[in-house]
């Protein structure tokens, strides 16, 4: 199912407009009415939104890309997303894990609600933004030569400094979940 039913589109685009009002500081410049209107027309990126919404995330409007004319929104929770903890970093390394494999990964997750994880450089960004992960972590994109050596990676806040760290994919954690990307 990719469309929400009218009474779920309806109060999901209000929680994010009231977050888009609350919080102006992540968006400077941007207007409510235009980016409104551009969910209006994206169902798939509502139902998206929805899920990022439904597990904690708090999504709200980080930015605009003006080259690609596409309006970025980002997991904005203060701690990593409650709903997606527990989770190794994706698929291969939950089946290859040899006892106790979590229910799911980080990027199954994410790429079956049509989100991205957070890349290192998006995650630096959104720290300017405010304190974040500063009890818990959040798993990032990883790039391919530390995924076929075993390895992800993943950032938090500490001592109000951004740390990004490295573990096996496989590893997970009840403290640590994924943050998302979607452009809309």
């Amino acid at each position: 199912m990719t469309n929400l039913a009218k009474d779920m589109k309806e109060e999901l685009i209000t929680i994010l407009k009231i977050r888009f009002h609350n919080n102006q500081e992540r968006h400077r410049g941007l207007l409510w009415e235009e980016i409104e209107k551009r969910l209006e027309n994206s169902p798939t990126k509502l139902w998206s939104l929805y899920h990022m919404e439904q597990t904690g995330g708090e999504p709200d409007v980080i930015g605009y890309d003006q080259d690609k004319d596409e309006y970025i929104f980002a997991d904005c929770s203060k701690e990593t997303p409650k709903g997606r903890v527990n989770v190794c970093y994706d698929e291969e390394a939950r089946i290859n894990r040899k006892k106790f494999p979590p229910e799911h990964s980080a990027l199954g997750l994410a790429t079956s609600w049509g989100i991205d994880l957070m890349t290192e450089e998006e995650y630096r960004y959104l720290q300017t933004l405010g304190e974040f992960d500063t009890k818990t972590s959040s798993w990032l994109k990883t790039p391919g030569s530390i995924r076929k050596l075993g390895g992800a990676i993943f950032g938090d806040r500490r001592y109000n400094t951004v740390f990004i760290y490295h573990n096996g994919a496989d590893s997970y954690y009840s403290v640590r979940g994924f943050r998302g990307i979607l452009r809309v």
